[in-house]
């Protein structure tokens, strides 16, 4: 059932009771999950927080952790499976789903007792009405025990069809088809919804909670979707300008020098911010070079390219030692000097507004580094999706938190330089597949896998990460290819999971043609795909359009794939 009051249905029952927190792993829901730490902490509220990477564990931690428990928060996690069904709670258990997967199950809608949905009404417009899903079937039932009569020569049950009993199964089975059709209309395609991060803060605004802090970690949840291609650019400018009035509010500064902000305070900024990843914490070369847009236009993995880039840094003024040099090293006045020149010569080599700027925020605490929102949501991503074998998710959870903290600034440092590496593996391996042409279209789509032993292989076995590589190779592929069709082919890219048990993860994307809806058709596409080939796949992921699967299997399961998809 959708809530409308989220302070009277959802706040202010968890009030003296023990609440129980499941917590996908993912930046959006992190800072969703601390904000609604802070709120419990104010109002002295027992929780407890589980980190869930999966259903599996999902599972898991729900029977590990239910005893006593009367409210379960869901965090980005468990709005498209029917969590009743799968969990069998007692009666008594009230879930309450904050997730931005769509489309959402039908069961946990129209659920009125046990399940409550934390989402925006207008965001569930496409739900089936009820009876076109649910009918009651017992007076049918009741009809037919009666059209029943005892056979007189044997004494059995006889029935008897008459005409009505005809027509009502004929009723049925045509109201079982169309529902069929529909549930399929319906969850075609999947998509996201709002942040989770930026619904746990107005829940706060409303609850007049709300800080500087709290801000900034919807901040960054809103980024976190756009970093990771869930949300359109046209979503993401509409969610930063909801929150731009929270930012002007929450950071006046005034003439007189008593309104001026403590330095020691969280001070957070709208700027019209460059779209190259970590440059402030980089050497600008490299982070151009690793920026998605103006890699793909420039072609930055051929000789040419790199030849181009060398050409536009010299008509821009900006010479080599200065750009290979730590981005804090530069010379002050060409450091200032960097954007408007970009913005100025960008027309000339074929790169547009939007591969070069992105409207976001930055945040300063203190005399630290300046900090931009794309910055902690890859450092925290990189945290969450560490390759370092000794560390337990859990580990990689509370690493994360600690990033978003601000105050341990090593820990920032760290996935700074963990998410380097991360976008370092994703450039090489892209340029890998172009060089020795793996990428291969199947028809309907495209496909490529990365080969077990590759460097960088370990960390394509994490989804966040796969699915940056994915776009980077679609977009990478869509700018050499002379076919013009290419832009309307979605991508399935294949990676190693377990070396040692022969197991792959796999991904699928949209094509570039509808990247303003950003909808994907393969979480049916995949399932279909299984059940005709009779392939085992783990269905665990929170996206549906991930899966997991045994290597050998890979092939027959393409082979289904390129049927259904023609």
């Amino acid at each position: 059932m959708l809530i409308k009051d989220f302070r009277r249905d959802f706040y202010d029952v968890l009030q003296h009771q023990r609440v129980l927190v499941l917590v996908a792993f993912d930046v959006d829901a992190l800072c969703a999950c601390k904000i609604l730490q802070y709120l419990f902490q104010c109002d002295q509220v027992l929780y407890t927080i589980v980190p869930v990477d999966g259903l599996q564990e999902l599972e898991h931690a729900f029977l590990e952790n239910a005893e006593g428990i009367r409210h379960v928060i869901l965090i980005n996690c468990g709005a498209a499976v029917d969590i009743v069904e799968m969990l069998q709670p007692e009666d008594h258990v009230r879930f309450y789903i904050c997730d931005s997967h769509r489309p959402v199950d039908v069961h946990n809608f129209y659920n009125a007792v046990q399940v409550k949905l934390l989402m925006r009404e207008d965001e569930l417009s496409s739900m089936p009405a009820y009876d076109d899903l649910f009918r009651d079937d017992g007076e049918d039932e009741s009809e037919e025990s009666d059209s029943e009569n005892d056979d007189p020569e044997t004494g059995y049950k006889r029935k008897r069809f008459d005409d009505e009993s005809i027509i009502r199964r004929q009723d049925r089975r045509r109201w079982n088809e169309s529902r069929v059709k529909t549930l399929f209309d319906y969850s075609k395609f999947t998509s996201y919804g709002t942040s989770a991060a930026l619904m746990m803060f107005e829940l706060a605004w409303k609850l007049s909670k709300d800080t500087n802090s709290l801000l900034w970690l919807a901040i960054v949840g809103v980024t976190d979707q756009f970093v990771h291609y869930r949300t359109p650019r046209d979503k993401y400018m509409e969610d930063i300008m909801s929150l731009q009035s929270h930012v002007s509010r929450h950071n006046q500064r005034g003439a007189d020098d008593e309104n001026i902000m403590s330095v020691n305070c969280l001070r957070v900024s709208f700027e019209e911010e460059l779209y190259l990843p970590l440059y402030r914490h980089w050497k600008l070369f490299d982070s151009i070079c690793h920026s998605m847009p103006i890699a793909c236009k420039l072609r930055l993995w051929s000789l040419k390219g790199q030849k181009r880039l060398h050409e536009f840094l010299a008509e821009m003024g900006l010479p080599l030692t200065q750009c290979k040099q730590q981005y804090s090293a530069m010379d002050t006045a060409m450091r200032s000097e960097v954007k408007v020149k970009i913005l100025e010569y960008m027309n000339k080599y074929g790169l547009e507004i939007q591969d070069v700027i992105i409207p976001s925020f930055t945040m300063q605490y203190g005399y630290k580094h300046l900090l931009c929102a794309t910055d902690f949501v890859y450092a925290a991503a990189a945290a969450l999706e560490s390759v370092d074998r000794l560390r337990l998710p859990t580990d990689n959870f509370l690493a994360a938190t600690e990033i978003l903290q601000r105050c341990v600034s090593r820990k920032i440092e760290a996935g700074l330089e963990s998410a380097k590496l991360q976008l370092r593996g994703v450039v090489n391996q892209v340029q890998s597949f172009l060089d020795m042409h793996q990428i291969i279209s199947a028809g309907p789509f495209l496909y490529v896998c990365v080969q077990e032993g590759t460097a960088d292989s370990r960390f394509f076995s994490h989804p966040q990460c796969l699915l940056r590589l994915a776009r980077y190779t679609l977009q990478a592929h869509c700018s050499v290819s002379r076919n013009k069709r290419v832009r309307s082919l979605p991508l399935v890219l294949g990676a190693p999971l377990s070396i040692e048990e022969g197991r792959s993860i796999m991904v699928g994307i949209p094509p570039l043609d509808t990247d303003d809806e950003r909808k994907n058709f393969f979480g049916k596409a995949f399932e279909q795909a299984a059940e005709s080939t009779n392939t085992v796949v783990r269905f665990n992921s929170f996206d549906s359009h991930i899966i997991e699967m045994k290597t050998e299997d890979r092939s027959k399961f393409f082979d289904a794939l390129i049927s259904i998809l023609q």
